[in-house]
């Protein structure tokens, strides 16, 4: 294959290659102990030449025969090239056949190709010499020889990368010439990869423009060229923030795109749905992947940008529902989908439906939403097999499980290689294939089968103590209950049991005929039927086993057997801060109930918390999670409530329990928009209701526990566990729906609040035998009486009038939300940081504002082309607001080019670097935005002390290295020489009265001695760059040439005046020194002597080691360049970083770009 152009010097390889072929500008080479044959020995040769090798290597290590050994390598260096590729690991191997570039005479070689194979490299020698040698020729330039080799190398590459995309896509012709026209137009950098493109037009104003519209991995591009006017628009998908359908007067529909700045509108697509999903889903996935670092870390699949495509995300859209209908963890995939007919014995007939498999998992889904539903979990299959193929059930195979039942599935297409993919996953979790353990066993359910990476968990230690098969064996250290706490602690009516308990046992009775004909296992038959049974309320002695079933926590409890027990006992003991929070709500947790009043309640949701939160440390400990598991400990034991609290928070809930609870704020705001279609009248009064968000968000983190009195909560909870997250909004709509006219009445938020309180505080549950305990009222002016509302009355109304509500539906609109929330989030992020940071700088809000975004953009630049390493991990949402976001050195650097006002040529890149280290103080190689605005402060808003200061601070240590002044010797350069005939050559009359210099630096040294204690002095090589930056500095000012003659006089000054010091230094005393250069140096008055006595003696180098002899001071240097009034008047002048701002917003993109292509 061809590679990108690489020196190597052929002088240190000649032992290592053999040349084959060659000629004036190109060499075939073999590596060593390749044959003729293609580069290939036979099985048996190549067996024994390894294991000679692998000896050979070992005895070299071990020092057996050390100098006879070596003497073999020296004599035969083919034995050594052999034992190099027999011990090195295959990422380092090289490959035995290579074309070098050359040129004639020269030592410098490029590697442009390589091969496996003699008839893998041949037809690249062979193009080489068709197409290149003539033309090679006619060059006379050898640098044009070698920029043309290598360019024609660099585009053959290219071409192969669009050719290797290409194939991937449906058709891969079109997607080429897509691929290339998106190169040419745009320009960006080989890793913005084009995911695919549309024909369309985009409006601007009432006029359409039409063109193509390409989305790549982190951009939306459109391209337009019509009568000779060409439009390019560049969209990145993290300025998204919102993404909508909709219509204008012209045409119904069209794409809307928002962004902080502008709404642009796209329309006329072939097919708009797949776009805008597509669009939705690209979005989504940038957005996470940028700024919601926590839940980005569970999507593995997000991880590689730059191999998602089109039919990825195709496939990505159809896991995403086929995980949450199911309620699967999320690294279960989608592998097929097969449309056949269940046989369903409870009705006699197949049903028709869709078949999903998956790594863990077979599900049916019947066409008819709701009609019947199935999991299987493979660990519960017992067989796999086909049936006889019949008229009447033609391709047919039955799925035995353990619960003794079978499903007969027919119509099936294919239906051999289904069946001997299900036979093959089978024996891998049986263990028969040894990559089945990675199905089974303890490190599965802290890595994979739970949805979090090993990372999340507390360290290889945890997983380490959990797989070893000795530690399993332990007896735990902690007992753990063996029953739920509700046997335990009775809480049930003692008046009125009869009623009660007797609809209690008509439930119980119900569900068991429902068991005989449904089944009784995570693979029952999930039909209508049930939903109306769990809607009615589940008998409390059923209540703990149907939740793990619903759940499928029961296949977790079953495949991990004494996980959790030495869970707690790793867990016990440890304080961390979660374990502080833990503590403080434990006694808050369902405080009226007998069960948490006593030592053995709150005993075992002390473990059950600690367990999970050092299980998983990424969500840790949440608030409501207490609340949740108190409930979950009454109705399940110990172990059940543990992997029922994990299928909550890691399943059926996803992204609810983290710091930033970004799951319940998108619930929250698919649940406004629910509100606005389906009861429109309080959407256009809940203007006035803006607390009612705050209100309803709580009935999403605590599934309505401690909102509504706890026997009626159950009841929620059982809907919860059977039909996943949508149960609470039908719930919650339902709720609202009651009171749709008294909250329409409501002039403020207090109002809302005390109405729905009311309601929710009087919802009862009659059919419950628990003990119905009183919670504390909501005092009310109002006289009127309240009604109570049945739960199962409740519960009914929502499925009635909400229950078209589905899956796919709110996975798309969970999709379309997150960018809102997310960016909603970013937008809090950007306003805490402008509100510390204003008071400190001088500029406005508004110019904050945009270097804001120009910092954060910076960042984002870098995740885009700068590789995903190390930068992702620049943007921490965890932190504090203004640690959220930081850049590098090199990030800075190109901001200092853009921002600055101290820009000049090639010398700006190290003044930026100075500025780096200078600002970087912990010296973790990242500064923050604060740091950043108040470095460019100091430049533009900065009197001419300050920006002073800074520029000398800039040139000493720790700005300035050893690196940055190694090559200014001042023996290897004339720039003091230059300096001082500039100086010297004025006319008397130019002359410069240094009496009256000395005055004017005595004065301001008084000023600022106690401000510049804490400067070094600056030695003569720190010096000579600082001179040199000066210059830099006034290059195109209109004063050019005044400010040169200045800064000669007072560089020439203060070269004196570091020459004197050196003098000072080098005799043991000012007496030993000549009289004349005593006087000479000592004509200014007692006071100036003074000065220069403390200057001298006090920040002497003899007390610091290390320093040249020769140094100047801050204050030296400052008092001299205020004998220059120009050079006061450089500093001082007025500069507006407007024109600053406007330059880098137009050109931050397209530098960046320059720097990641060169």
């Amino acid at each position: 294959m061809w590679l990108k152009p690489e020196e190597v010097l052929l002088k240190n390889a000649l032992k290592l290659w053999v040349t084959d072929k060659s000629n004036a500008y190109f060499i075939l080479q073999r590596r060593r102990r390749q044959g003729d044959s293609g580069g290939k020995l036979s099985v048996s040769e190549n067996s024994v030449y390894n294991e000679q090798s692998h000896q050979f290597c070992a005895n070299l290590s071990s020092g057996k025969d050390g100098e006879t050994k070596l003497g073999s390598i020296i004599r035969s260096p083919g034995l050594l090239v052999g034992a190099l590729d027999a011990v090195l690991d295959s990422n380092a191997r090289v490959a035995p056949f290579r074309i070098l570039h050359q040129m004639p005479g020269s030592q410098v070689y490029w590697v442009i190709a390589c091969g496996a194979t003699m008839e893998e490299i041949h037809p690249h020698w062979e193009w080489l010499e068709q197409n290149l040698l003539h033309t090679l020729a006619v060059f006379d330039n050898k640098d044009d020889v070698i920029n043309f080799v290598h360019g024609k190398i660099k585009g053959l590459i290219a071409e192969e990368t669009r050719s290797k995309l290409a194939e991937q896509e449906e058709d891969p012709e079109k997607f080429r010439e897509a691929l290339v026209k998106f190169e040419t137009r745009f320009n960006f950098p080989d890793l913005e990869k084009l995911v695919t493109n549309y024909s369309c037009c985009c409006w601007k104003g009432r006029v359409p423009r039409q063109g193509w519209i390409y989305l790549s991995i982190n951009h939306l591009c459109f391209y337009s060229f019509l009568l000779g006017k060409e439009v390019k628009l560049v969209i990145p998908w993290a300025d998204v923030k919102k993404l909508e359908r909709t219509s204008n007067t012209l045409i119904t529909e069209i794409i809307r795109i928002t962004t902080p700045s502008k709404e642009r509108d796209f329309s006329m697509f072939l097919n708009i749905d797949e776009t805008f999903r597509l669009m939705e889903l690209l979005a989504d996935v940038t957005i996470r992947r940028l700024l919601d670092n926590e839940a980005f870390e569970l999507d593995p699949s997000l991880q590689e940008p730059t191999q998602i495509t089109k039919k990825d995300l195709e496939a990505r859209i159809q896991t995403e529902y086929f995980r949450a209908c199911f309620r699967l963890p999320r690294v279960e995939k989608l592998d097929k989908i097969v449309s056949c007919f269940l046989w369903t014995p409870y009705s006699q007939c197949h049903t028709a439906g869709k078949l999903y498999t998956s790594k863990n998992y077979i599900c049916f889904a019947s066409k008819e939403e709701g009609n019947c539903n199935v999991i299987i979990p493979l660990q519960e299959v017992v067989t796999v097999e086909k049936m006889e193929d019949t008229s009447l059930l033609p391709n047919p195979i039955i799925v035995a499980v353990k619960s003794k039942r079978v499903f007969q599935f027919t119509e099936i297409e294919n239906r051999e290689h289904l069946v001997e993919q299900l036979s093959k996953q089978l024996q891998h979790l049986r263990g028969e294939n040894p990559r089945g353990l990675e199905s089974s066993g303890i490190e599965m359910v802290s890595a994979d089968a739970l949805g979090c990476t090993k990372a999340l968990c507390t360290g290889s230690t945890v997983l380490d103590s959990l797989v070893d098969s000795s530690n399993i064996k332990k007896e735990p250290r902690h007992s753990l209950n063996s029953e739920a706490l509700m046997a335990l602690f009775h809480l049930t009516e003692t008046e009125g049991t009869d009623a009660t308990l007797g609809m209690d046992e008509v439930k119980k009775r119900l569900w068991y005929d429902h068991f005989v004909e449904y089944g009784r296992s995570v693979s029952m038959f999930r039909t209508e039927k049930i939903r109306k049974l769990v809607a009615m309320g589940i008998p409390e002695c059923l209540r703990g086993e149907l939740w793990l079933l619903f759940s499928d926590a029961v296949t977790d409890l079953a495949t991990h057997p004494d996980y959790y027990a030495h869970l707690v006992d790793e867990s016990m003991g440890k304080c961390c801060m979660a374990t502080e929070e833990i503590e403080r709500d434990l006694h808050r947790s369902l405080p009226e109930h007998p069960a948490f009043q006593s030592d053995t309640g709150i005993a075992a949701l002390r473990r059950v918390l600690t367990a999970y939160a050092y299980r998983n440390p990424k969500i840790g400990y949440c608030q409501s999670m207490n609340i949740l598991t108190s409930v979950l400990l009454l109705y399940a034991k110990e172990e059940e409530a543990f992997w029922l609290l994990v299928a909550v928070c890691e399943r059926m809930l996803p992204d609810y329990f983290n710091r930033r609870v970004i799951g319940a704020q998108v619930d929250q705001a698919i649940f406004e928009e629910f509100i606005k279609e389906n009861i429109p009248e309080l959407a256009e009064h809940m203007t006035a209701l803006s607390g009612l968000a705050s209100i309803s968000l709580s009935w999403f983190l605590t599934l309505f526990l401690s909102i509504i009195p706890l026997e009626s909560a159950l009841n929620v909870v059982d809907c919860f566990f059977y039909d996943g997250i949508k149960v609470i909004f039908q719930v919650g709509l339902a709720i609202l729906d009651a009171n749709t006219q008294q909250l329409c009445r409501c002039q403020d938020d207090g109002q809302a609040l005390i109405i729905l309180s009311r309601f929710l505080d009087h919802i009862t549950n009659t059919e419950s035998p628990l003990l119905q305990i009183s919670q504390q009222p909501i005092s009310s002016d109002d006289k009127e009486p309240i009604q109570q509302m049945e739960i199962s009355d409740l519960i009914r109304d929502s499925y009635e009038k909400f229950g078209d509500i589905h899956v796919g539906q709110i996975e798309q609109m969970r999709c379309r939300h997150r960018i809102r929330v997310l960016q909603n989030l970013e937008d809090t992020t950007k306003e805490n940081v402008l509100r510390v940071v204003a008071p400190d700088v001088s500029f406005t809000i508004e110019e904050l504002g945009e270097l804001y975004d120009l910092f954060k953009r910076e960042h984002l630049l870098s995740c885009y082309w700068g590789g995903n390493g190390s930068t992702a991990l620049h943007h921490d949402p965890s932190l504090p607001y203004l640690e959220q976001y930081r850049i590098s050195s090199f990030q800075f650097g190109s901001l200092f080019s853009l921002l600055s006002p101290w820009t000049w040529g090639a010398h700006t890149s190290d003044l930026a670097q100075r500025a780096f280290r200078l600002l970087d103080e912990n010296a973790d190689s990242l500064i923050d935005f604060k740091e950043l605005v108040i470095c460019l402060d100091l430049m533009y808003y900065g009197d001419f002390s300050e920006n002073l200061r800074l520029l000398y601070r800039l040139h000493v240590p720790p700005a300035c290295s050893n690196e940055d002044t190694s090559s200014f010797s001042p023996l290897r350069t004339t720039f003091i020489s230059s300096i001082q005939l500039d100086y010297f050559d004025k006319s008397n009359t130019e002359a410069i009265d240094h009496q009256h210099q000395l005055k004017k630096m005595l004065e301001d040294l008084v000023k600022s001695k106690e401000a510049t204690k804490d400067l070094p002095l600056m030695n003569q090589r720190e010096f000579i760059q600082f001179c040199k930056s000066l210059y830099s500095m006034f290059r195109e000012d209109p004063e050019e040439n005044n400010l040169y003659q200045a800064i000669a006089t007072v560089t020439t000054l203060l070269l004196q005046i570091g020459e004197v010091g050196q003098r000072l230094h080098s005799s043991s005393s000012l007496s030993e020194l000549p009289s004349s250069e005593k006087s000479e140096m000592l004509t200014p008055t007692g006071g100036t002597d003074a000065v220069f006595e403390e200057d001298i003696h006090c920040n002497n180098p003899l007390s610091q080691p290390g320093v040249d002899d020769w140094n100047v001071s801050f204050e030296q240097i400052l008092a001299s360049l205020l004998t220059e009034q120009c050079l006061v008047n450089f500093f001082e002048k007025p500069v507006t970083i407007k024109s600053k701002l406007l330059h880098a917003e137009a050109n931050q993109y397209q530098q960046r770009m320059n720097l990641t292509i060169h």
